[in-house]
């Protein structure tokens, strides 16, 4: 298992502007269908909306080889009522209607759906349900689909469909404008946790008295209802840090933040993965947190490739961008609590710097890493949390 706001009207049917989330207001209901993969790498869509969703209600998670059991439990050891069910009828049954939302929760590195998906989500249609689908396959690009959700009258939201040409940035030097440190969650490897730790981080800040907005960088987070990103791996690579630049920008106008946390994808080490280089060179943060699986050998959907050390993926982030390392963040797939702790203590001994896995954890511990390198918000700290 993995650790793993508004919002523009559609204007047209099944379109909207990525990065502002669907069509129905926060609080829709949605089923996320996530068959074969809760849990895994490839379900981290589903993994995400169970443990934090702003814009929908998460009703139960569709996958049959888990089915009976609560999401919450399953994944992070806390029930959280939200049922993991066999089939798109057995969730429709226990909602006692049919919710407004279908989420393509599953995220396979090729992006495509299967044959067996696909009938899924029809179904989803004909029963007059909306569908959002984060991957690269658009669906309302597919004939099938597109007749389906016409005579359904639905919407769907393809998320990673990017802007047009003519609304995209490039990079332009605006991020020196933004006064406010940024903090980027980058990894060794992608599915490996950016995402949540991010999360956590931004939520345990402001639970703290340190303001944080999280600027997102993937699909999940703009399903989530992530007020600022771009789905950066649809991206053109010429704009994608401009893209970066252009959402760190409209979060410190408009929020005015303390801290701002971009989240990270795949890692700078990767070799099939880009984004992260461009995540350093358009938000240009003031300081990293790398988020590590020790129990990981090889890299999630590349076994053919070792998984990198900490230590070499921190030397090689602060060689590749003015930035330093403020701490380590444990993905504790495969882990005792004794192990995790073992972990926390040999990257603290081994990096000299904090350590903590956010799941398990008090989340005091990021609080404090960011704290101990930014010692001017300790003024703006909580009584209680100094």
């Amino acid at each position: 298992m993995h650790p793993a706001v508004p919002s523009s009207d559609l204007g047209t049917r099944g379109q909207t502007e990525p990065g502002h989330g669907a069509s129905l207001p926060i609080g829709s209901t949605a089923i996320t269908y996530c068959e074969g993969q809760f849990g895994e790498q490839d379900g981290k869509t589903a993994n995400g909306l169970v443990r934090h969703s702003e814009k929908y209600e998460i009703l139960s998670v569709i996958d049959s080889r888990q089915a009976g059991v609560d999401a919450g439990e399953f994944l992070d050891g806390t029930p959280n009522g939200i049922p993991v069910l066999a089939s798109l009828d057995a969730a429709v049954a226990t909602a006692g209607f049919v919710p407004d939302y279908l989420i393509c929760g599953v995220a396979p590195a090729d992006g495509l759906l299967s044959t067996a998906q696909r009938l899924v989500l029809l179904d989803g249609i004909s029963r007059g349900m909306h569908i959002v689908n984060g991957l690269h396959e658009f669906l309302n690009d597919d004939p099938e689909f597109a007749a389906a959700s016409l005579l359904a009258n639905v919407t769907i939201t393809d998320i990673r469909r990017p802007k047009e040409t003519k609304d995209l940035h490039l990079f332009s030097g605006r991020i020196f404008d933004v006064t406010c440190p940024r903090i980027a969650v980058l990894g060794t490897d992608g599915a490996i946790g950016k995402r949540t730790t991010s999360t956590l981080l931004v939520q345990a800040l402001n639970a703290a008295g340190i303001k944080a907005v999280m600027v997102g960088t993937g699909q999940t987070t703009l399903i989530q209802g992530g007020r600022y990103g771009a789905a950066l791996d649809a991206l053109v690579p010429q704009f994608i840090s401009g893209e970066v630049e252009h959402q760190v920008v409209r979060a410190f106008e408009n929020e005015d933040p303390d801290v701002i946390v971009v989240e990270g994808q795949g890692a700078l080490s990767h070799p099939a993965y880009l984004t992260s280089g461009h995540i350093l060179r358009g938000s240009r943060p003031a300081a990293v947190i790398v988020q590590h699986a020790p129990k990981r050998e090889v890299l999630g959907d590349f076994p053919m490739v070792a998984m990198p050390t900490a230590a070499s993926e921190i030397a090689l982030i602060e060689a590749f961008a003015d930035t330093r390392v403020i701490g380590v963040t444990v993905n504790h797939e495969h882990m005792t609590d004794d192990e995790i702790s073992e972990a926390i203590v040999t990257l603290e001994d081994d990096l000299g710097l904090p350590a903590t896995d956010p799941l398990t954890r008090s989340l005091d511990r990021l609080v404090e890493m960011v704290v101990l390198a930014f010692p001017e918000l300790e003024a703006r700290l909580e009584p209680a949390a100094r």
